[in-house]
Formats: structure tokens, sequence, C-alpha cells
């Protein structure tokens, strides 16, 4: 218990006297909301793949698969339970489809899209022909005889544009989305317990996705879906580099603003989703996706696709691989899962424009907090010897022409701040401001208590960290 509650405070004495401290000032633009997520925006998958889904000479699956895991584990309930509620995705293959139900979680089911078609002679890859319903019948009749509630099917898996080993025509596709809109209609009568039609749930391509849309028109599919791997195989040796690269990270704007694009354009009612995102590509990296370390491009993704009006970022996944935000084998927490949570709190779903002066290293959101009238921010700080200390200013609505004015807080700021254990980002124990976050006896998940901060002061955020701040009473209309 000693080394529990002790080392955390040690670690920041020893940052502190390193890192070089930079004053930036960031303006909050409270008067209009940029864009807006869904309440529920913080999503993860469960996929189905066997113990013997191996890559790069490792297996890290184990029996964390949808069809093997063993759904009464108190740790997975209380992983889950701790969102209250949770959407849940099921089903990362072509082949299966699976239904789930814990708690207050919201099933998203995966449909096969492939069933009945046929691999073309003349083009790899490509597969053709008409999609064949039956299976999707059949599985549709029986969660409706069992009385589950699906909030939404999504057809197929990275078969858009170029497609990740499959892909099907964007007029074919089109069509086949078609019946299965129409089977959802027959089969769920009632309007209101309809669940809806997501896709195409793979990577953009802007002449892919537009082709489709153009032929399908309003209305066919409720939600236009797409992938995000950013980070490429998870075997890169550059896979860090990256991680902390603000350049790198912020290509993933271009797809974003793409996809928000094609929104504004077609306007399916549900806006876009990130439907699966991981990071690096075949489970994940072994020796980065379960560290602090990965928290950085995750938490910043997410910034990035709330501010382009994308209304659900899932992750990919809740368990399984080395991406999951539980460990596969023990079922503990990994770092990103309490990022996640936080996230999931602390953000509502207002998003707000900030302005900061320039560094890239300093990744800054902002969105109107999740329950009492207020902000919250998320500071990511991707410098390794360089903290940042923070004033905040108000921008001055109406007339880009007039001075911002420092913010002053009457109430003390909620602070939640997140740093590896030991100071090194490859950890995979997180801190949170006092003490390490784990498990207790019973396995529930720790509380996650905040730090009360003298508004008065700056915001302190330390070399490769990330912080959560609340402040209740900063003037934003957008958050009334």
């Amino acid at each position: 218990m000693y080394f529990k509650f002790t080392f955390c405070p040690i670690i920041l004495l020893l940052w502190a006297s390193l890192s070089f401290a930079q004053n930036v000032n960031v303006v909050i633009h409270g008067a209009t909301s940029i864009a807006k997520t869904d309440d529920n925006f913080v999503c993860v998958t469960l996929d189905w793949w066997a113990a013997e889904k191996c890559d790069y000479n490792q297996c890290p699956w184990g029996k964390a698969g949808i069809l093997n895991l063993d759904l009464r584990y108190g740790a997975l309930i209380n992983a889950i339970k701790a969102f209250n509620p949770l959407r849940i995705k099921v089903g990362g293959s072509l082949q299966d489809n699976v239904v789930y139900k814990v708690g207050e979680g919201k099933a998203y089911i995966r449909l096969n899209a492939l069933f009945g078609r046929n691999e073309s002679q003349t083009e790899k890859g490509l597969w053709i022909g008409d999609w064949q319903p039956q299976n999707t019948r059949d599985f549709m009749q029986y969660t409706i005889s069992k009385g589950y509630k699906v909030n939404s099917y999504e057809f197929g898996n990275q078969l858009s544009g170029s497609g990740m080993g499959a892909k099907v025509d964007a007029k074919q596709y089109k069509k086949d989305v078609i019946v299965l809109k129409n089977l959802v209609k027959e089969l769920y009568a009632h309007p209101e317990t309809q669940p809806k039609v997501l896709g195409p749930g793979g990577f953009y391509e802007e002449k892919w996705f537009n082709t489709f849309l153009e032929v399908s028109g309003q209305g066919i599919v409720d939600g236009l879906t797409h992938h995000i791997y950013n980070l490429g195989p998870g075997d890169d040796p550059n896979m860090m580099n990256k991680i902390l690269d603000p350049s790198y990270l912020n290509q993933v704007s271009q797809t974003c603003k793409g996809v928000s694009d094609v929104v504004i354009k077609f306007r399916p009612h549900l806006g876009a989703w990130v439907s699966e995102s991981g990071g690096a590509l075949n489970c994940g990296s072994k020796d980065v996706s379960r560290t602090f370390a990965d928290g950085f491009w995750y938490l910043d993704q997410m910034g990035m696709a709330s501010t382009y009006d994308q209304k659900v970022f899932r992750r990919q996944g809740l368990i399984g691989g080395n991406y999951g935000l539980l460990n596969a084998t023990t079922l503990v927490p990994n770092p990103d899962y309490y990022g996640a949570l936080l996230w999931h709190r602390l953000m509502g779903s207002n998003v707000l424009a900030v302005t900061k002066e320039f560094d890239p290293n300093l990744r800054v959101y902002a969105q109107c907090a999740k329950k009492n009238p207020g902000v919250s921010l998320i500071f990511i700080n991707l410098s390794k010897d360089r903290s940042f200390n923070i004033t905040l200013s108000n921008a001055k609505p109406g007339d880009a022409r007039k001075p911002n004015y420092e913010f002053v807080a009457k109430q003390n700021r909620e602070e939640y701040h997140l740093r590896a254990l030991t100071g090194d980002i490859l950890d995979d124990i997180v801190c949170l401001n006092d003490g390490p976050m784990a498990q207790t006896d019973s396995e529930d998940i720790p509380a996650m208590d905040r730090k009360l901060v003298d508004a008065s002061t700056p915001i302190s955020i330390a070399a490769q960290s990330i912080a959560y701040v609340t402040i209740r009473g900063f003037e934003a209309p957008a958050c009334v």
C-alpha cells in the first residue's frame, strides 16, 4: 500500500524539476457550438476472433473473442457498467452475426455482407453478385424471438473503396443496402423499435462514398460509418514516432473532414460515425497499444472526430488483441480505458472551438460539460521535456475585432490528470492525480475522484501527460 500512494507524487516532483514550462493562453469560443456528438459518443466493439488469430508471430486473443468470452466475469460486467450505458458493436468479421447484451449496454450488430456473392475471376478482391439476405433474416428473427433489443445493423466490414481483402462496387453495395433496409422494415413493424441501418463501415475513399450516396439517395442508410487505423501495421517500428508527431496525428483531420463533407451533401439523419478505430492494424501493437502512450493518438482522435461532427467513436475493442481497453487475459483495464471513461463522464455533446498560441505538441479540445453547466476540456501534451501553464480566455461573441478577455472563475476547477506510473509512457499502469488506478478486491473500477484547484491559478499540464479539466461558471451561451 505504501507504493500505491506515494510513487505518483514522487514522479510529479521529478518531472517538474526536469521539464521547461511554457505559458500558453487558450481561447474558448463559447457563443455557439461548432459540432454536436451523440450523448453516448464513446463506444467499443466486441470481436469474434478465435484464439488461433495470430499476427506478427503472436496470438493475443486467447478466449477474448465473443464466441469464447465468458460474459459472467465480474470484472467484464463492472467495466461495462461503469459507463452506464456503453454502446457495444458486436461482430468484426464478414462471416459471423452475433448478439450481445449486458447491463445497460446497447448492441450494434455488424452483418455478413458477402453472403451469396462470389469473388470475381477478373479482378482480385472484388466480390460480385447480389447479397443473399436469408442468413440475416434468420438472425433477425432469432433476436426478435429472444427479445433482444438491437440498436442498429451495420452492413459489412471494410468493403468500401479498395477494401481490406475484399471489396464491393459502390452501386452494388447500394442495391444490397436497400434490400437490408426493406428487411428491417418488414421484420420490425413499429418504426420506433426499428434498428437503424448503418454503412459502409470501411475506409473512406471519396469517390466510392460519393458514388454510393449519390445512387442511393437519402433515407437508405441512417448513419454513414467509416474506419480509421492511421498508425498502420501493428509491427511498425516507427509507431511511437507517429504517435508523438503532431503533424502525423493531424492527417486524420482530412479523413474526418472528407466524411463530414459527404454528410453535409447527402444528409443521412444520424450523421457520420467512426465505427471502428484501433490505431494499429491486425490486433494492434504488442509493445504500444496496452500502454499509456496509446492514449495520445486515441484521445486526440476522439477530439478531432468530435470537432468534425462525427456523432459516435467506436474503439476496437473492449477486450481482445493488443488494442483492447481491457487486458485480454486478466480483464484488468489498460490505460486507455480510464481515458475513455473520463471522456464519457465529463465531455458533453456540444463541441466548442478553441484557439491557442502555436505549439503543436499541446492538443486542446473543449465541449460543454456533461452534466451541470460548465465547460470541459481535454489537454494532451505530447512533449517529452516541456510542460504548459495555461490561462483561459473567453472569446468575445459577434465581433472578431474585439479583444478576448481572461476568464476568472469563482469556483474551484475540477481536474483529472493522467500520467504513466513510472514516468515511462510505455508503462501499462496509469496514475490519476495522486495514485495509480487499480481494480478493487471486488473487481470494481476504482473511484476516479477529481482534484479541486484554485481557479485563479494557471492550469498546469505536465510533460507527456493528459488532463481533463471542468470549469463551472464559464460564460458559454452554447452550454446553457
